[in-house]
């Protein structure tokens, strides 16, 4: 059985406009299958990104989709969140499980290193993250993944991995082909020519076909 491959979505780095985005985060989360979002919100005070999750989280919850806070596990366990994401920079594993107690995920940014992700793994994340599999104008990518990493890990690995940097529309179906459990995707999304909830749509029937193009690789 080929294992599946879904969405998960990054806000924006900065939500000018809360009452709207959350109107679009709507439409993007009814318009086909996401697993996660995650609040990624830089260089803003404690309570911006407060108010950004206690808007974003019953939107998210309605749809069953789960809230991940970027970089701050003490945020995610105060604001209650389901999880938290954490890089190379933000912590061990050790002590953003210490502050989110053993109910909620814990993610890690693996850039484009599989020892790290075994190191992750083994310490016992939820999922691991590799990339930037693509340039990003998200944020500074210090390190270019290949999408063998993918397929490697999912011959080698139970924990899931999550593919991240520059995923759009357009390169989607590749990553799932290659073995992503997760397509992390930000502005692939939210700066879609014809809005995120077609980005949505659009992404899903991609990774569909990359899925597809995994399992006939494996016959």
């Amino acid at each position: 059985m080929v294992p599946a491959c879904r969405l998960y979505l990054i806000t924006p780095p900065r939500l000018d406009d809360l009452a709207g985005f959350g109107h679009a985060l709507a439409h993007a989360l009814d318009a086909g299958d996401v697993a996660a979002l995650q609040i990624r919100l830089k260089d803003v005070p404690d309570e911006v990104i407060a108010a950004a999750t206690d808007m974003i989280m019953p939107i998210a919850h309605a749809r069953d989709v789960a809230v991940i806070m970027n970089d701050r596990p003490d945020l995610a366990a105060r604001l209650g969140c389901d999880g938290v994401h954490i890089g190379q920079q933000d912590g061990s594993y050790a002590e953003a499980r210490r502050l989110v107690g053993k109910d909620r995920m814990v993610g890690v940014t693996c850039h484009d290193s599989r020892h790290l992700a075994m190191e992750a793994a083994e310490a016992g994340a939820d999922y691991v993250a590799f990339g930037a599999f693509f340039p990003t104008t998200t944020k500074d990518a210090p390190t270019r993944a290949d999408p063998e990493i993918l397929t490697i890990w999912q011959e080698t690995m139970e924990t899931p991995c999550v593919a991240i940097g520059g995923i759009t529309v357009d390169n989607a179906r590749g990553l799932a082909a290659a073995g992503a459990d997760f397509l992390a995707v930000s502005s692939g999304v939210w700066s879609y020519g014809d809005g995120p909830a077609a980005a949505v749509k659009a992404l899903n029937a991609e990774i569909a076909r990359g899925l597809a193009d995994r399992a006939q690789a494996a016959t």
